[in-house]
């Protein structure tokens, strides 16, 4: 199992989400970093660094960077406006 950890960001995100919402997600979260390869359920999103990918989690997606031998979520965030223009401010 692969550890996890989220940003400030992430988490404040995560907390103004419904109760059932954020269990959901986490959830999810625990079976996806529970696998042997979580990567396998993660579509990779093409960055500057190449680092970041996503989970998809009913309507919500949850943005994550591969660290060495963890994953750190920076973002969680309805699909509707997850990817809006600010999104992509993060990598540039």
């Amino acid at each position: 199992m692969i550890t996890y950890d989220f940003t400030k960001k992430a988490k404040k995100q995560l907390n103004k989400l419904p109760l059932d919402i954020q269990r959901r997600i986490v959830k999810k979260i625990d079976a996806y970093c529970s696998y042997s390869d979580p990567l396998n359920s993660a579509k990779h999103l093409v960055t500057v660094d190449g680092r970041f990918y996503r989970y998809q989690i009913g309507n919500y997606r949850a943005i994550f960077r591969l660290e060495r031998d963890s994953i750190l979520f920076t973002k969680i965030e309805h699909r509707g406006s997850v990817y809006q223009r600010r999104f992509w401010s993060l990598f540039l």
